[in-house]
């Protein structure tokens, strides 16, 4: 090959994909590029067209040169005229198949997904490698903790120290009579005040009646019994109030059986006047806890509560309803008895039931003499180790959570519960939680209906949706923590229908349209809302997220869905398989790493109801989602080896879907035991079928040279461009121009490295293509990536592609807004990218048709800036006077040549490149 065909023979149609980022510049250059590349893909079939043309009429030339010749040489051979007929049609063909290789190897570097989202589509794979990376931080695989290894916990017996680790049953203990006085003198020792608990003490002395809207566990129930206890002790001794007042005589506070309800006190109150029992009515406080969320409840509406406030007025008795918040108990915390509950703050809690638990257990001073006051700040201290913060997991404690913690840390500082048994106790609250979330949840259901019993064959399961709904939140919730809340929400409502239909399969469950409670769905669920921003078709926008606040919470969900409720399995799968095939990448990249996690529970039904299934799918996203579920669970020891297997499997033996899904699998780098048999499993995949997979195997070719064996990965892709079989060239070649096309943000699996405050080089380089951040991270691979290039720019069918790579590259030096961009990178690999004559002339042929574009001119100082780049340094640094008067001096501007020197004079590298072979230049 000449170096005129080296240097002019370059495609002009830009790269389908251009190496853009996260900026907006590079947002804008992404737009530019695919304006250009319209352009350009319109010029090159008009080019093609003509080129076309010509080559028929010279053929036709041809032919008529040759009949004229027959005639006019009748006497010529004939073996001499066909051989010479044979041979042009030998060139012909020879051509023809050229170009097809060119188109073939063009194919070879589109974006996997492009056959889901369109030729010329966006794809986002780094999007959904940006949300893969931000899910992981939810499932913290890195070390094996108990949290999400282990998920039952019942109780415990250390020392003096009775913990009950089980989930709490409401309504097992006393439902209706007084409440014991000790547990009254026990609250106003350590109860503590949430925000806004005087205003609903004056609330309650003014109305006598008080709607208490909270959430289940956030100690609304203690509240309630602390204003009642106070306003009956006022009221009772006509004095003071507070917890400091002397209580009356016999209990004042009394507990209300719920199923009377509100009608029936205040029956009970009015039937109490003028007899023997108005005396002892009087001054008297009644708790309620109504629960609103049974199929059929109907809360009490204003004119039943006007009516019991007035019936506790005439008794100057006083009463406390407690609700959960939702949309059944909106319209009661709406009225004028209703206000909601704040939850006690949690540093404050901790700290009373912790002096509690000091001072019970080590009266006056310890066993060594330690004051209590040394106890409690020795016990602070253990409680704000990063470990314990870390097993804990919850950004708040509510009451129980803080009685359980304080017990623990107790004991620990007293010597009687270990550092083991202290961080097993405090992963135990997360799981706790999620146990009380779900248990029971549908036992309303299983009762045989009223309806049956008159002989109604199918009298339906009312309120399914109702009550299935904010479990479905929690499950949503866990699976897509971190994704904006009209995602989870819609996500929720899905699997809301799921449940449902599961639940009653021979009936059409309703759906509800306008009873969605924002506020209620964050309070039940422990969520919380922050303003973020996630990704459309590429482009940021604005968003609010929502999150557990909790990073154990997650975690202890699925763990308690997927081990203690079988039933639930089979619509949380129908529901995950639906999540696949969202086209948002926030979705269905959250969804297959929380699947991921779900398989290393039951890996055997994991495999069999989602990975497998997916893995046979039609679709490239939902093999995506099969692979990144598998490379979730080869996360986990336990797990690492049957993915290994698997793998391993599916790559030699398996179907076309299997070997994309296992491409996929291997490129996140832990698919197979080393890095030269995850390259042997690629090369396996690449070219098998004549290359058939060659696309998604090279693109994992790349992601693999982020990892720190990127050394091995450029050596294997040089062995395989210098094979003797096509298919190999064609995979090395391949990855090779990826090598250029690809961003960093596409391909970084650790999940810290691109955080505003990491310290990995790669955090500031997400939007740079791979070989320039490579070059600047990693100057040792400078050369084999550009003898990488080199080959790939000098292979016939690749050559197009390559040099619109390149041309990106150049392109990428600065933003739009003069600040540097890749300049570093291309600093570094341009000058052994350019080392002999040929390699310069191509440059400069490259930056001449830059400058030229008519729409994206590169301007000529820019031009200039890059040629000098090529230069060697040590080339440089002999020229004499300012660097800024030789540019103008040394390099021509576009379209004129250089009066006083030629392009022959250009200076060389006194290091030559190891001379290629006519063979190894054919073959690449």
């Amino acid at each position: 090959m000449s170096d005129d065909e080296q240097a002019g023979g370059a495609a002009d149609d830009a790269p389908e994909k251009p190496a853009g980022g996260r900026s907006s510049d590079a947002d804008d250059k992404k737009a530019d590029d695919k304006r250009s590349g319209d352009r350009k893909a319109g010029d090159r079939k008009a080019g093609d067209k003509k080129a076309g043309d010509d080559k028929k009429q010279a053929k036709d030339g041809k032919r008529q040169a040759r009949d004229d010749k027959s005639r006019d040489d009748e006497g010529e051979d004939d073996d001499e005229k066909s051989a010479e007929a044979e041979a042009e049609d030998e060139e012909d063909e020879r051509e023809k198949e050229r170009e097809r290789a060119a188109g073939r190897f063009k194919a070879y570097t589109r974006d996997p997904l492009a056959e889901d989202q369109g030729e010329d589509g966006p794809t986002d794979l780094a999007a959904a490698a940006r949300t893969r990376r931000a899910t992981r931080l939810l499932f913290d695989v890195g070390r094996d903790l108990h949290r999400f290894d282990r998920s039952y916990f019942n109780n415990a017996h250390i020392g003096d120290i009775n913990l009950r680790l089980g989930a709490r049953r409401f309504g097992a203990g006393m439902r209706s009579g007084p409440v014991p006085e000790d547990e009254l003198r026990r609250l106003r020792r350590a109860h503590v005040e949430p925000e806004g608990y005087v205003r609903l003490r004056t609330a309650l002395r003014a109305r006598r009646l008080l709607v208490l809207g909270a959430a289940p566990g956030t100690g609304r129930t203690s509240t309630a019994l602390s204003l009642l206890d106070e306003v009956t002790t006022s009221a009772a001794n006509g004095t003071g109030t507070g917890p400091d007042a002397e209580p009356p005589a016999g209990s004042r506070v009394l507990r209300v059986d719920p199923d009377g309800g509100v009608r029936q006190l205040a029956v009970s109150l009015d039937e109490s006047r003028g007899g023997e029992g108005e005396e002892a009515r009087a001054g008297v406080g009644y708790l309620l806890e109504l629960s609103l969320t049974r199929p059929g409840a109907l809360p009490p509406d204003e004119m039943d509560l006007d009516e019991l406030a007035a019936a506790l007025a005439r008794c100057e008795a006083f009463a406390v309803i407690v609700v959960t918040v939702g949309s059944a108990a909106n319209p009661l915390l709406a009225g004028r008895y209703g206000m909601i509950c704040p939850p006690a703050p949690t540093e404050e809690l901790l700290a009373t039931r912790l002096r509690e638990r000091l001072e019970e257990h080590a009266a006056g001073a310890g066993e060594d003499g330690t004051a209590p006051a040394d106890l409690l700040a020795r016990a602070e201290r253990v409680a704000d180790r990063e470990e314990v913060r870390d097993a804990v997991g919850l950004k708040d404690l509510r009451p129980a959570e803080a009685e359980v913690f304080a017990s623990l840390l107790a004991g620990h500082v007293l010597g009687d519960v270990s550092r083991d048994a202290l961080l097993d106790g405090c992963r135990s609250l997360a799981a706790v939680q999620a146990q009380e979330w779900f248990a029971g949840v549908d036992r309303a259901l299983t009762a045989r209906p009223a309806e049956t019993e008159r002989g109604d064959r199918n009298p339906g399961r009312p309120g399914t949706a109702t009550l299935f709904h904010p479990v479905a939140f929690r499950i949503a919730l866990a699976v897509l923590g971190g994704a904006s809340h009209s995602a989870v929400a819609a996500a929720a409502h899905l699997l809301t229908w799921e449940l449902s239909v599961q639940s009653d399969p021979d009936s059409t469950p309703a759906r509800p349209l306008f009873c969605d409670d924002p506020e209620a769905d964050r309070a039940l669920s422990r969520a919380e809302l922050t303003e973020g921003r996630v990704e459309v078709d590429g482009h940021e926008v604005p968003a609010r997220l929502i999150w557990y606040r909790g990073s154990a919470l997650p975690s202890a969900v699925l763990t308690e869905l997927w081990d203690r409720h079988f039933p639930v399995r089979a619509p949380v799968v129908r529901w995950l398989r639906q999540l696949a095939d969202d086209p948002r990448d926030q979705v269905w990249m959250r969804a297959a790493v929380a699947a991921g996690e779900l398989c290393v529970r039951d890996f055997d039904h994991g495999y069999t109801e989602l990975i497998r299934p997916l893995a046979e799918a039609t679709t490239n996203r939902r093999l995506i989602f099969a692979a990144t579920t598998l490379d979730q669970a080869a996360g986990h020891a336990s797990h690492r080896k049957a993915v290994h297997r698997l793998i391993g499997d599916w790559s030699k033996k398996g179907t076309p879907s299997q070997r994309w899904s296992a491409a996929w699998a291997l490129g996140y780098g832990n698919a197979a035991a080393t890095m030269d048999d995850t390259l042997d499993a690629l090369a396996r995949i690449g070219v098998r079928d004549e290359g058939e997979l060659v696309t998604v195997a090279s693109h994992n070719v790349v992601r693999l040279l982020v990892l720190p064996d990127a050394a091995e990965v450029l050596a294997r892709m040089a062995e395989w461009t210098h094979h003797k079989r096509e298919p190999y060239q064609d995979l090395g070649l391949a990855a090779t121009v990826r090598l250029a096309l690809t961003t960093v943000d596409e391909l970084l699996m650790d999940p810290d490295s691109l955080g505003d405050d990491s310290d990995s080089p790669w955090a500031d380089r997400g939007d740079w293509p791979v070989a320039l951040a490579l070059a600047a991270i990693r100057p040792e691979l400078v050369e084999p990536m550009a003898d990488l290039m080199w080959t790939a720019l000098n292979t016939a069918r690749s050559k197009d592609v390559a040099m619109d790579a390149l041309e990106e590259l150049l392109r990428s030096a600065v933003r739009k807004d003069g600040t540097e961009w890749t300049r570093p990178g291309l600093a570094e690999l341009l000058p052994a990218l350019a080392t002999e004559e040929h390699d310069r002339r191509r440059l400069d042929w490259l930056l001449r048709r830059m400058m030229s574009d008519p729409e994206k001119p590169l301007p000529d100082a820019d031009a200039r800036e890059l040629w000098w780049l090529a230069v060697a340094p040590e080339e440089r640094a002999r020229q004499d006077g300012p660097r800024q008067d030789r540019r103008r001096q040394e390099w021509p501007g576009p379209h004129r040549p250089h009066p006083d020197r030629p392009r022959q004079e250009w200076p060389r590298q006194d290091r030559p490149r190891r001379e290629r072979t006519r063979e190894e230049e054919r073959h690449g």
